[in-house]
């Protein structure tokens, strides 16, 4: 039986617990990346995916040096991004209006650590300053 918990409660456990690469599958978070973000973001993170100029504003290039700053600055912005949804209905609006379908995921922290941890290492070790 899973236990449901709020997003609020996800943050807290992740911001708790450590992530360091020891804690974190790398693989899972690879595979949930290419599965589920890559459709947008492209395989090097860059929003170069085949749906990153269809929403508006266009996908992001995580690997700016923005980025970089804001994920220095808040080390889960990347996970509070995929629970808590900043940007409203934007990502559900652009995958129906483009007819991508991606089926449902009952996120775990385990797999949100995962996916921190891949995407902060692709990001981090991008060339761009």
């Amino acid at each position: 039986m899973k236990i449901k918990r709020s997003p609020i409660a996800l943050l807290a456990i992740l911001s708790l617990t450590p992530t360091a690469p020891a804690f974190a599958d790398t693989a899972n978070g690879k595979n949930l990346f290419v599965q589920r973000c890559a459709v947008c973001h492209g395989a090097d993170i860059k929003g170069t995916g085949p749906l990153a100029n269809k929403s508006s504003p266009p996908t992001p290039d995580l690997t700016s040096s923005n980025f970089k700053q804001r994920l220095k600055a808040y080390p889960g912005v990347i996970v509070s991004s995929v629970i808590l949804r900043p940007n409203g209905n934007l990502i559900p609006k652009t995958l129906q209006q483009n007819g991508v379908k991606i089926p449902p995921h009952a996120w775990s922290v385990q797999d949100l650590r995962d996916l921190n941890q891949y995407m902060s290492d692709v990001i981090l070790k991008s060339r761009r300053a």
